[in-house]
């Protein structure tokens, strides 16, 4: 992850104020016990269109404000009005490069003791100029992490809690610590599950196959854009468990998320995927997701939302 400049601003009490004002209590519920909900969205700078995409913004936000429910965290806004402010304060900010966007809801009362009730909520919105997560364009190396995935009755992944993301981030170091870009996990049956913050994929007899939303994944916006880009191409795409032993055996493999975008896997646990280059579904699969999330390819700008052309068209009436 690398910022290129620093950010100005944070949406936090209900207005958007300087970054540096907006602070949160070290006795803050939240930071000693995880009781809270982030999203990450990415908008993409179109140089051809002077113009800064935001990408599925509605849905990041609905699934933001789904996401709040299970902690009993209360939120005043509306995902329309979440949307709004988030227009506002990339606007103020007046970035011209890719961007990413960090919604978080959270427990906010200075309390001692574990609970998610009487207590109270907050919400807060930055956003930062935002390169490469994983910055392998050539493909990632990977390693099965010795790290399972947090169960469904112990801390759903599907939801993008952030006590939840200590598992990710012990995964995560693991992998690099070995050499490796990222881990995959296993979930505790011992199927395939994710990256440590990213959903995968696999080709197998020409077939893109992915884990279903069953096996303690995160339910991935971007997955969800993969697979639509995909069948739409003409790819079939099934959702099945999947064994580790297949990691080792397929034709192609690559990672997906928001941060991450698309990127291909070439080898897992030191066994090349395939011929531990490129394959030609991964690497259609990147170019049509970089196309869609540019705003270039006209069927799919529905999940585009500009971000300074709607500041201009508000501003003359159209």
């Amino acid at each position: 992850m690398k910022a290129m400049k620093n950010n100005r601003y944070a949406f936090f009490n209900g207005e958007i104020i300087p970054i540096e004002e907006a602070k949160v209590s070290v006795m803050a519920s939240a930071l000693h016990y995880g009781t809270g909900v982030f999203e990450g969205i990415r908008a993409y700078w179109n140089e051809e269109h002077e113009e800064l995409y935001i990408f599925r913004l509605r849905e990041h936000f609905a699934r933001f404000v789904r996401n709040c429910r299970l902690l009993f965290i209360e939120l005043p806004y509306t995902v329309d009005q979440l949307c709004e402010v988030t227009l506002d304060l990339l606007r103020r900010e007046g970035f011209r490069t890719d961007a990413y966007i960090r919604p978080l809801a959270y427990k906010a009362s200075e309390a001692i003791g574990v609970r998610l009730h009487d207590l109270s909520s907050e919400c807060a919105i930055f956003a930062m100029p935002f390169g490469d997560y994983i910055g392998k364009p050539n493909g990632a190396r990977v390693m099965v992490s010795s790290w399972r995935r947090v169960g469904d009755n112990a801390i759903p992944a599907r939801n993008k809690i952030t006590g939840a993301y200590v598992n990710s981030a012990l995964a995560k170091t693991e992998a690099f610590l070995n050499g490796f870009d990222d881990a995959i996990m296993l979930c505790q049956d011992g199927h395939v599950s994710e990256a440590s913050a990213a959903n995968l994929f696999l080709v197998r007899d020409g077939v893109l196959i992915t884990p279903p939303v069953t096996d303690d994944i995160l339910e991935g916006i971007t997955r969800a854009t993969v697979i639509e880009l995909a069948r739409d191409a003409g790819v079939k795409v099934t959702e099945r468990p999947i064994d580790r032993s297949e990691l080792y055996v397929a034709e192609e493999a690559f990672l997906c998320g928001t941060a991450v975008g698309v990127v291909p896997v070439i080898e897992v646990d030191h066994r090349k995927v395939g011929s531990g280059a490129l394959g030609p579904i991964s690497t259609h699969v990147r170019a049509l997701y970089d196309a869609a999330v540019h705003g270039q390819e006209p069927r799919y700008r529905r999940w585009c939302t500009p971000v300074y052309r709607t500041k201009a068209a508000a501003d003359t009436g159209r």
